[in-house]
């Protein structure tokens, strides 16, 4: 008779646990994602919290009224916040000032629009500038006049698309330098290049003039110093942050800094807006969490 292998044991024990009325737990390893040039792991379907990955959460459901149908400027958009009774929720605490923050980001980060829609009824309305196709994620901001905690909004996230030839982007390697589109360069100057995940840790980014001069003062941008809001590059979940120094505050070597904390592994695109000179400033900065 042969000699029973390793091969054979391993039959004999998946027949005994079987009999025996035991499960197998599979567990499916993770490869490692490319950089993110596009959403090319669109099919990671993570649990719903508010991040702006589900249309509902909390009790609070995003309802469509008005969607985007194609590219151009002022495109109208117009939407209500339903309660958990299915009646529009029409007051919210003051964030930074607002009522309610809309962002509107395309999945390769190449677009991102940040506007404060207006109440009409029970319905809130605005307009965004769309330049390009593509597939698309609104995400409506606020905070719940019963929240137990202010400093969490809740983020409702609705995806679109427009159609058409779009020019997709590849999203930038994690820097610590990038120029805005008025002259400004903003560099991280904390360490460790890499976050941790699931851990608050504080983002300091030194502002410069276009002469290379510090910036020593921002003038107040929704009631603060600056605001920053990061998104997800493969999952498109959104992540508010926190400004430290109290607006008008003077900066110590023009230095900026933001409180965070990073729900998911990955690269985030954080877009931070703050204003000077008369202008409002918009920086975009890729970086990694681990």
């Amino acid at each position: 008779m042969r000699k029973p292998g390793f091969i054979d044991w391993i039959f004999v024990l998946v027949a005994a646990l079987v009999v025996a009325g035991g499960g197998f737990v599979l567990l499916r390893s993770t490869p490692a994602r490319p950089h993110s040039q596009h959403q090319q792991a669109a099919a990671v379907v993570p649990a719903s919290h508010s991040d702006g990955l589900s249309e509902v959460e909390g009790g609070y459901r995003f309802e469509r009224v008005v969607m985007p149908t194609g590219r151009g400027v002022s495109i109208p958009v117009a939407f209500r916040i339903l309660g958990v009774d299915g009646k529009p929720v029409t007051r919210f605490l003051d964030d930074q000032t607002k009522q309610l923050h809309f962002f509107v980001v395309r999945d390769d980060m190449n677009v991102f629009r940040h506007v404060h829609p207006t109440l009409d009824g029970d319905t809130w309305h605005t307009s965004v500038d769309l330049p390009d196709g593509g597939a698309y994620r609104m995400f409506a901001e606020f905070i719940p006049l019963d929240t137990k905690d202010p400093r969490h909004p809740v983020v409702l996230g609705v995806p679109f698309s427009l159609a058409g030839d779009t020019a997709l982007v590849p999203v930038p390697a994690p820097d610590a330098r990038t120029v805005t589109a008025t002259g400004y360069t903003v560099t991280r100057v904390d360490e460790p290049a890499a976050l941790p995940v699931l851990s608050e840790r504080s983002i300091r980014l030194a502002i410069r003039m276009p002469d290379g001069t510090p910036v020593e003062k921002l003038e107040p941008h929704l009631g603060a110093n600056g605001h920053m809001t990061g998104f997800h590059t493969m999952l498109l979940s959104a992540t508010h942050l926190h400004p430290v120094e109290p607006a008008g505050a003077r900066l110590t070597n023009g230095e900026l800094t933001f409180r965070s904390v990073f729900a998911e592994r990955g690269e985030y695109r954080l877009f931070l807006e703050f204003s000077h000179g008369g202008r409002l400033h918009t920086a975009a900065l890729t970086v990694a969490v681990e």
